[in-house]
């Protein structure tokens, strides 16, 4: 079995529970290999043995069974771009803040391998945005996870956004910006911006204004099996085009169309983990303040 370990950079307080995860796999006689600018920054607060290999895109890992992420939610968003139609599960290893996706506390770490190497754990599937467009290319993983947004790149003014469904007419959105999200991405930037939360096997998109002009418009879900398109305009000659973690410069009046991916991501859920225990842990739901 082969455990592959990627993540960024951490406070302080967080190496002896990253110590902690490379000794507890190696001590089981699980193969480990580690994301290379990880494994250097690492070797700052402790070292590894010479049987620790390292890895830098997807084909260094296709004969993994488990990737763990060490990090926030953006790290693991990141090793979705690693990971890519691979189907290797992936666990989040939480050392960041609210943790929607990495969910695993550093506490529960020999519980979690444990899980792993026994079987002890179900995949939730999340579907991905795939987006398109005629006119610009956005690299070699046009996919979230979370969401693509279209937001001003200068502050001092709105865009226009015009959205069809189906290359039917929908509407159109005056604002700063416009949020095409994932049920994973229902609980990141487009719960702050009055978006709902979407249960993750809903095979829904959300489709959320950031700061509308006009206060009648409001988010709207959409079944995954749409094809939404989008144009964005305004004074700017670009605006700001998110793909989860991934910023581009989008040229004024560039079409895009998005779809439902392929293929989807596995998440690692261990016994006692769904969605809406993490619900109830980070957002506090169920739990009376007055006292």
């Amino acid at each position: 079995m082969k455990f592959s370990i990627y993540g960024k950079r951490f406070e302080p307080a967080y190496a002896k529970h990253v110590e902690h995860l490379f000794n507890a796999l190696i001590r089981r006689g699980v193969k480990v290999s580690v994301y290379e600018k990880f494994y250097r920054f690492i070797q700052d607060y402790f070292h590894l043995p010479e049987t620790v290999t390292t890895f830098t895109r997807e084909d260094d890992i296709k004969d993994t069974s488990f990737l763990i992420s060490v990090g926030g939610d953006g790290t693991l968003l990141d090793t979705v771009t690693i990971i890519k139609d691979t189907k290797i599960p992936i666990l989040g290893l939480n050392t960041g803040r609210l943790g929607f996706l990495s969910h695993v506390d550093v506490e529960e770490i020999e519980r979690a391998i444990e899980s792993l190497i026994n079987g002890d754990y179900t995949l939730d599937k999340r579907s991905l945005i795939e987006v398109r467009s005629s006119d610009q290319q956005f690299g070699d993983f046009p996919y979230a996870l979370n969401e693509v947004t279209i937001l001003n790149k200068e502050r001092n003014s709105m865009i226009t956004v015009h959205a069809y469904v189906n290359d039917m007419y929908m509407s159109t959105y005056w604002a700063d910006g416009l949020i095409i999200a994932t049920p994973t991405g229902s609980t990141a930037y487009n719960l702050s911006c009055g978006g709902p939360i979407v249960t993750p096997d809903s095979n829904n998109l959300i489709i959320t204004p950031v700061a509308p002009h006009n206060l009648n418009v409001r988010p709207i879900i959409l079944s995954n099996s749409n094809k939404i398109s989008l144009r964005a305009e305004g004074r700017e000659p670009q605006s700001l085009l998110t793909i989860d973690s991934k910023s581009y410069a989008l040229d004024r009046g560039s079409s895009l169309e998005l779809t439902k991916a392929n293929f989807e991501i596995n998440l690692v859920s261990l016994e006692g983990q769904d969605f809406f225990h993490t619900i109830r842990n980070k957002m506090g739901w169920g739990v009376d303040r007055r006292n």
